[in-house]
């Protein structure tokens, strides 16, 4: 059975990140994908594969090439677990901006 990389690790580094970024506009090629930075294709190609290791990329045959775009159903994983601390803050600034605005009428008077 093979391990499955942990999601949280792999956004961890930046590189990483920042190839989501690219391929969540449009799928790209490695080369392509490779261009963006300063690292060996090597480099490059060890980032893209933990991220499809975790299936936040999935890849795609077109003739010669691989592109690899964004796997929505891998980034879900990362969302359904910030969600309750993103409605949490917003709770909070809610909250906030309830009694900004009590204490904004209060002066007023």
């Amino acid at each position: 059975m093979k391990l499955r990389r942990d999601v949280f690790q792999a956004i961890s580094d930046p590189t990483r990140r920042t190839i989501i970024t690219l391929v969540a506009a449009s799928a790209m090629t490695p080369s392509a994908i490779a261009e963006n930075f300063d690292y060996s294709r090597q480099t490059i190609s060890k980032h893209i594969q933990i991220l499809t290791e975790c299936d936040l990329l999935k890849q795609e045959q077109k003739g010669r090439e691989i592109y690899y775009q964004l796997n929505p159903k891998g980034m879900k994983q990362i969302a359904d677990f910030i969600e309750p601390f993103r409605k949490m803050w917003e709770d909070r600034f809610n909250t906030l901006e309830a009694v900004m605005k009590s204490n904004m009428h209060e002066h007023k008077k």
